[in-house]
């Protein structure tokens, strides 16, 4: 499926639901596949991920959209992140507040829980923000927010 003809498929979803959290999904896979349509991709690049959205089968009519979109939509991040070293905004963020959380509170069992916990989290959040702003200064980052 090439990506304009995926935009429009999920502009047409968007149009036909009246539902706000089945439209953020459809949103969401628009900013997605507009941030690629704006990078600068070699021509098999591009094959690959148009072979990736057929390979999704976005086309199709489940029981529930929501969870059936959503999940379609997580494989593309995964597929983006794994073969072209793209991630989505906060993702680093993420991934360091929760280490940072599990680490806290490892070390937060010899002292004070919530200490520990807190300064964990912290930490986390601190390496994560950087290592964002340095996949942002990459242009590695994947925005699958309009505006």
């Amino acid at each position: 499926m090439k990506l304009h003809a995926a935009t429009d498929l999920f502009k047409r979803l968007s149009i036909e639901t009246d539902r706000k959290s089945e439209i953020k999904i459809y949103e969401r896979f628009i900013g997605l596949i507009s941030n690629l349509e704006e990078r600068r991709f070699t021509h098999e690049e591009l094959q690959a991920i148009e072979k990736k959205l057929d390979e999704l089968d976005l086309k199709s009519n489940p029981e529930n959209r929501i969870k059936y979109f959503r999940n379609r939509l997580n494989e593309l991040k995964k597929y983006l992140r794994d073969n072209f070293s793209l991630i989505s905004e906060g993702y680093y963020t993420g991934i360091g507040i929760s280490l940072g959380v599990a680490f806290g509170a490892a070390f937060g069992s010899v002292f004070k829980m919530g200490v520990g916990v807190a300064l964990g989290m912290m930490i986390g959040l601190v390496i994560g923000a950087y290592m964002d702003e340095e996949a942002k200064k990459q242009n590695r980052v994947l925005k699958s927010k309009l505006g």
